[in-house]
């Protein structure tokens, strides 16, 4: 076979199979064609794969059914924070940017109802058709990013509003930002905050949050960044840029290896 190439399969009719990177391509149009079908009807493609408790506990897998990727550690990040607002009386709403299934704003939802809490509301912010692509001119950290590409990422209105009812927890005090960042933030109707949940995997999408979110976050506020020490992402370097461009010097406490947190002083 001419150049060492590899054959896969035997072609019909005599005629030659498919070399090895032709082969590839096929099957990377066909995975990219079946996740653009599964996206249109909300189906879902599962992968088997051995199940990790150790890797769920810190979200460092990809669950295939279960409503948020984040693991235990930063679930339990999230309760202690709330548990620590309604103790000290931080007023203020919560909101999460980057919501995948719903799973983390489910979970807030469901701690201010244990707490009895009726005036807060849970925003959920997402653009629901997955991340942008990379604007490398304005944000050259992000040259390069593949998160657009990634079509699991991409989860419907339809389907957060559906996870939210299973727990019969979508009421009045929840709120959808649906949208870019850069479109919905600005100007959302949020007069304060007392917790803010990055998880917008770029630089982009985190430094788009912290800009209208920020100012908003009441002292003793919990500004939790869920990719702060992800080596695929670019989140970590937007706060440390935006935290010396305005002289935070909060101290930032990892939750696991990935997500962190401070609280505004």
């Amino acid at each position: 076979m001419l150049g060492g190439a590899r054959s896969v399969g035997t072609g019909t009719l005599g005629e030659p199979g498919l070399n090895r990177a032709t082969a590839t391509q096929v099957l990377k149009r066909g995975a990219h064609a079946a996740g653009r079908l599964a996206n249109r009807f909300n189906l879902e493609i599962a992968y088997k794969r051995p199940y990790s408790p150790e890797l769920r506990e810190v979200g460092q897998d990809w669950p295939s059914r279960s409503e948020s990727m984040i693991g235990l550690k930063r679930m339990d990040n999230i309760q202690e924070a709330i548990a620590t607002i309604e103790a000290e009386g931080v007023p203020g709403d919560l909101i999460e940017t980057g919501v995948w299934r719903g799973g983390a704003t489910i979970f807030m939802r469901a701690n201010l109802k244990a707490w009895g809490d009726t005036a807060r509301k849970v925003w959920v912010a997402d653009s629901f058709q997955g991340l942008p692509e990379p604007d490398a001119d304005r944000y050259a950290a992000d040259a390069g990013d593949t998160h657009y590409k990634w079509s699991g990422l991409a989860v419907g209105t339809k389907i957060v509003e559906h996870n939210f009812r299973r727990y019969d927890l979508l009421d009045d005090q929840v709120e959808f930002l649906v949208g870019w960042f850069k479109d919905t933030l600005p100007t959302a109707p949020i007069d304060q905050l007392s917790l803010m949940r990055l998880d917008g995997d770029m630089y982009e999408s985190t430094i788009q949050a912290l800009e209208p979110l920020y100012p908003k976050l009441a002292p003793g506020g919990f500004c939790i960044i869920d990719d702060f020490g992800s080596h695929a992402s670019q989140a970590g370097q937007a706060v440390l840029d935006y935290r010396a461009q305005h002289g935070i010097t909060d101290e930032i406490i990892q939750i696991d290896d990935f997500g962190a947190y401070w609280r505004k002083s």
